[in-house]
């Protein structure tokens, strides 16, 4: 019985369901949103070259704390609104 517990206990440690994505603040003027800019290298299939990619999401920011240029980490949660689907963790 002991032995249940145990693993119970180790299973409700922090699941991320999500992806965790890194990137920069561009714009905090939206109330309780950031828009940050999430970089990544690709590597050409034919030239195997790497080049940048970039994307910005927009992300749940309560009480509007980040501000332009500080570097966050913004997970995957449920929709929040029409384009907002992360949320900041860091």
């Amino acid at each position: 019985m002991n032995e249940k517990k145990e693993k119970k206990n180790i299973n409700k440690e922090k699941k991320t369901n999500g992806k965790i994505l890194s990137g920069v603040v561009i714009s905090a003027k939206m109330r309780d949103t950031c828009t940050v800019l999430v970089s990544r290298f690709i590597k050409h299939k034919k030239y195997r070259k790497y080049y940048k990619v970039s994307k910005k999401y927009k992300a749940h920011d309560a009480g509007n704390i980040k501000k332009v240029r500080d570097k966050v980490k913004i997970m995957e949660c449920r929709p929040i609104s029409k384009d907002k689907h992360f949320m900041i963790i860091n």
